[in-house]
């Protein structure tokens, strides 16, 4: 089977292997286990590997190299009209080769691509949606179009489209799906966590306008002025670590805040299984692996109620929906630390939901979508 992955992920070359972003590659190594040969048509940088890149699994592997390109000022616009015909040539040919065709969207790739598979009605497909799948939350008319093309059974036919969450009023062709970090082999027992003294917070994400992590350290910071004893370790990086830094700096939170950047996934566990809560305050998620992997390890999740988040959390009984309201969700996390029992049993609830959603399970599930 020639297996074909149209994706706006940028990667990066090294040693004649193609290396991205970890969380994805990490999934799409799962799906390359039953295919003979692979396409992948995508982005390609001229960049160093970071500890959040790991390459693909495939001894016989394509890449097809597409320039970045987006919507988001005239200039880029009509560059975009530029770039389209080549780009779009280079998914035709790619999906007539093809023997299956697996779209990652919301993206610009995701769209091109989602436009060109309408040629191909009888070839085998499937769409991860990796984003927020409710119609009615506020989103970019590209990913709403994407949408709205995936969800016609008539423009989108032999295709499977992969979603976050169980929403009403799918069509036949959506699956509410799932995505997963750890095996069953990784189930080790939770270590006891005292929620008295010192409280460790962590956040764990790109340090960007969407998953707002001065809302973190500003939480953190109110929990202080609360007679709270905490610590905050941030994961991730991005543009607004200058901006975080000079926030720390001014406010003095240098002995209580620390940026830790990217790590590997092996520190980012260790966090986990060491720290009391993760907070998400993220704009838009689809399915938040930060939040199913905290979980997992018996970290309490404080996340935004976007996407699936609250079935995650069932509601708030497996961690805290914030309302984005300093001071209210100041009193809401105060509350919970003061009733050590209930912390105890959310952790322990937790754990018990998230370890359902195992690799071993996701790759069950993913085999059956192949063959």
């Amino acid at each position: 089977m020639k297996f074909l992955i149209i994706t706006h992920v940028e990667h990066s070359k090294h040693s004649e292997r193609y290396y991205g972003y970890a969380p994805y590659i990490r999934e799409m190594n799962l799906w390359l286990q039953y295919c003979d040969e692979v396409e992948v048509i995508a982005p390609l940088e001229q960049k160093e590997v970071s500890p959040i890149d790991i390459p693909y699994q495939h001894n016989k592997i394509t890449f097809t190299e597409v320039p970045l390109f987006n919507l988001l000022s005239i200039k880029e616009l009509f560059s975009t009209i530029i770039k389209a015909p080549g780009i779009c040539r280079a998914l035709y040919k790619g999906m007539k080769q093809a023997d299956h065709i697996h779209v990652r969207c919301p993206g610009n790739m995701g769209l091109l691509g989602c436009i060109i598979q309408i040629a191909f009605p009888k070839k085998k497909k499937t769409a991860k949606y990796a984003g927020n799948w409710d119609l009615q939350s506020k989103q970019p008319f590209t990913y709403k179009l994407q949408r709205k093309i995936l969800r016609n059974t008539f423009l989108t036919r032999n295709m499977q489209v992969l979603v976050y969450g169980d929403w009403n009023d799918n069509t036949k062709n959506i699956k509410p799906f799932f995505t997963a970090t750890y095996h069953e082999k990784d189930k080790k027992e939770i270590a006891d966590k005292s929620y008295s003294g010192k409280l460790n917070l962590m956040f764990v994400g790109a340090l960007s306008a969407g998953k707002q992590p001065l809302y973190v350290i500003e939480l953190a910071q109110n929990l202080l002025k609360n007679g709270i004893d905490v610590k905050l370790d941030v994961y991730g990086d991005g543009t607004l670590r200058p901006e975080l830094e000079n926030y720390i700096a001014n406010n003095n939170l240098s002995e209580v805040v620390t940026l830790m950047g990217n790590r590997t996934k092996q520190e980012v566990e260790s966090s986990y299984r060491n720290n009391h809560f993760m907070i998400l305050p993220s704009k838009s998620e689809g399915w938040p692996k930060v939040v199913a992997e905290a979980m997992f390890w018996g970290c309490i999740p404080i996340a935004t109620k976007v996407s699936c988040v609250p079935y995650m959390l069932n509601e708030g009984r497996r961690g805290i929906l914030l309302n984005m309201n300093l001071k209210t969700d100041t009193e809401s996390l105060a509350k919970l630390i003061g009733d050590k029992e209930k912390c105890t049993i959310m952790r322990s609830e937790g754990a018990k939901w998230s370890r359902n959603y195992t690799l071993d399970y996701f790759d069950e599930e993913i085999k059956k979508l192949m063959m």
